[in-house]
């Protein structure tokens, strides 16, 4: 079963347009009129916000992290599980499949455990408490694979409890990473903005189009990797750690690009072990 599973890692900016995300769910969707099992992770950055205005929380963000206190994860849940996940299932189910909504705390699938991020300040490095900011600990894929078994697709955010039942917000791309691998997901697929990596982030003509997970840490010493480009590349090397075959980067912005991903084109940023 598991020779033909592809987990999608769906987020950010492409998720804010109703008929481009409709687009999205569609082209994914039909892989699976190609023979193939989908899994479809998301985050959700801009409905988190929108719901925090909304009841007044404010954001404190630590390098590009949000902080998460015990009332803003009620809310953050809220965005996430409640409109995020509820609308990508209503889209699924209308277009003639079955979809069923999961976060990491269903079935215990991702165990969570605190994170501590180190912050470096003049020199010197401190770890600085983040609230409750995750990473996953563990990931029990059982419950997917039965949902898979049975002809549905999984669509899951990136919540998930500890061994003591403390809810943690996960960066959604390292959630989906982790996901893919514990799958031995024969792809695994990031949706972003652009059109993959590039060797030069203002030149599209630089694209790379495959990538070896021994040549990322020259990249980033390079500054060819560098900000929202980062949690991405980090994700895919976890999942190819893990047990994936393939990761690739694309352009979810283009719902095109994801049919076209089995016709033997050249599409995106392609990284393997």
């Amino acid at each position: 079963m598991k020779e033909n599973i592809i987990v999608f890692k769906y987020g950010g900016n492409a998720m804010t347009n109703q008929n481009l995300k409709s687009k999205i769910v569609e082209n994914i969707c039909s892989l699976k009129d190609k023979g193939y099992q989908v899994v479809i992770v998301h985050g959700g950055g801009p409905f988190i916000k929108q719901t925090l205005e909304k009841v007044n929380i404010d954001s404190e963000f630590i390098d590009g992290q949000r902080k998460t206190t015990p009332e803003a994860m009620e809310y953050v849940e809220m965005a996430l599980k409640g409109k995020v996940n509820g609308s990508l299932i209503s889209i699924i189910n209308a277009m003639g499949h079955k979809a069923v909504g999961l976060s990491g705390k269903d079935g215990h699938t991702v165990t969570a455990k605190k994170r501590l991020h180190q912050h470096t300040k003049n020199g010197k490095t401190e770890l600085v408490d983040l609230g409750q900011v995750g990473d996953v600990e563990n990931v029990d894929a059982s419950l997917i694979e039965l949902l898979l078994e049975n002809d549905f697709i999984p669509v899951i955010t990136c919540i998930a409890s500890d061994k003591k039942g403390i809810d943690y917000n996960i960066n959604g791309d390292l959630f989906a990473g982790h996901i893919a691998g514990a799958l031995s997901a024969e792809q695994y697929i990031i949706l972003t903005d652009v059109d993959g990596l590039r060797l030069d982030k203002d030149n599209p003509a630089s694209l790379i189009h495959e990538l070896k997970v021994a040549e990322i840490n020259h990249l980033k010493e390079i500054k060819c990797i560098q900000g929202g480009m980062i949690p991405k590349i980090d994700s895919c090397e976890i999942a190819l750690e893990k047990g994936a075959k393939l990761a690739r980067i694309i352009n979810g912005t283009v719902p095109e690009q994801i049919a076209s991903l089995f016709e033997k084109k050249e599409v995106g940023t392609a990284i393997s072990a």
